[in-house]
């Protein structure tokens, strides 16, 4: 395809149809928000990484489900990153004086949603639907769908060993080096009810994969076999956003991980890394000087989102990039 190159036009962008966001973590939340103040919430569907989901305490917990409801509800702690805003911590700490395990923190009303997700999911209800049922209870109309019902874990392979992904992420602060990343149960998953019909959908007007960690919140869905068949040929544009600021990333291991799988830290190798999947790819204008190296169409945008408008700002560059690829 040929190099498209230039600033997009940052004017509300009309949508008839649907849009499908592959996301995870915070920078996924923040482009998700973001999408929701520029369209209709309920034109919106989230396909939502859950091989950060795992079991602690007894309690079922999905960081990104749970990261995705607080921003879009205005729960989220925007001064800590992460988590639920007023936490309270009794709990960890009535935990900690009796020896209890506590590298994973469970604010009071984090542990709410874990305690009611792990109670129906013991009476047979599936995440999918314990996920939408939160969304509605918290009035939100943005459907939210996990990538699989199915249980996917995601491994990191370290000079030390094999760790688990909150093992590596929280209890060691990303500090062991990777060698590698597993997906394990994603080959032999499931895409939850409504993920591939989100995709392939007639009504899906664009896709879009947030700026999140490529190989820890984006790879996991793309594990996933029907998923990343469906991205494959769907008649919808599909659009990435790249992670990669000036070089950098805004938040998170994605620059050391890179660096550990000797991967260039350049929107070139993000281009590459989803290869056959994207149509294009929304660069940061800090890195106007390797965009033209992109060997696919691809547009420039300020995609730092530290505030509302940020997040509108890329939310828009985003739909006005695939609605250009659309009208090719």
């Amino acid at each position: 395809m040929p190099v498209r190159s230039g600033r997009l036009d940052q004017a509300r962008v009309s949508v008839g149809g649907r849009v499908t966001v592959l996301t995870g973590g915070v920078g996924g939340a923040k482009l998700v928000l973001g999408l929701t103040r520029v369209m209709p919430p309920g034109q919106i569907t989230a396909i939502i990484n859950t091989g950060d989901d795992f079991r602690h305490l007894g309690l079922w917990v999905s960081p990104d489900i749970d990261t995705l409801l607080y921003t879009l509800s205005g729960r989220s702690n925007e001064e800590r990153g992460w988590g639920r805003a007023g936490e309270t911590w009794n709990f960890i700490d009535a935990l900690r004086s009796l020896g209890g395990e506590d590298w994973f923190a469970l604010g009071d009303g984090d542990l709410a949603l874990h305690v009611e997700r792990t109670r129906r999911l013991a009476q047979g209800d599936s995440l999918s639907a314990i996920s939408a049922a939160f969304a509605q209870a918290w009035g939100l109309t943005t459907h939210f769908l996990p990538m699989s019902d199915d249980g996917i874990a995601t491994f990191i392979d370290t000079a030390g060993g094999e760790l688990a992904f909150q093992r590596y992420f929280v209890e060691h602060r990303c500090q062991p080096a990777a060698t590698g990343i597993r997906f394990v149960g994603a080959a032999a998953a499931k895409p939850a009810p409504g993920v591939l019909e989100a995709i392939t959908g007639a009504d899906t007007d664009a896709i879009i994969i947030a700026p999140s960690n490529p190989f820890l919140s984006i790879d996991p869905i793309l594990a996933v076999p029907a998923i990343a068949d469906a991205l494959r040929r769907t008649s919808a544009p599909c659009i990435a956003v790249s992670p990669i600021v000036g070089g950098q990333a805004v938040k998170g291991p994605t620059v050391k991980l890179m660096t550990e799988l000797g991967i260039a830290i350049t929107p070139v190798a993000i281009a590459s890394h989803y290869e056959g999947i994207i149509d294009a790819l929304l660069i940061d204008q800090r890195d106007l000087d390797v965009g033209p190296t992109v060997a696919l169409p691809h547009a420039y945008a300020d995609t730092l989102m530290k505030t509302l408008a940020d997040r509108e700002r890329v939310a828009r560059a985003a739909l006005s990039l695939a609605r250009e690829i659309s009208q090719r």
